[in-house]
């Protein structure tokens, strides 16, 4: 993959990232991470259904 850093660089260290770079790579992640939850609902959609009844089911039943 091309656009990934070599991690076995030793003549380049790694600056410390910044809070805004860390909360942007995160929002990313989180946004590749609900595509793919939706993809896979699309593709599945019999196991959608019962990962949606199973989440109901553990709401219901959970204490406050």
């Amino acid at each position: 993959m091309p656009d990934l850093p070599e991690r076995d660089a030793p003549d380049a260290p790694e600056p410390p990232e910044s809070d805004a770079e860390r909360r942007r790579r995160r929002a990313r992640f989180l946004r590749e991470l609900a595509e793919a939850r939706e993809l896979r609902d699309r593709v599945q959609p019999r196991r959608a259904k019962t990962a949606r009844l199973r989440h109901a089911m553990r709401m219901r039943t959970f204490r406050w």
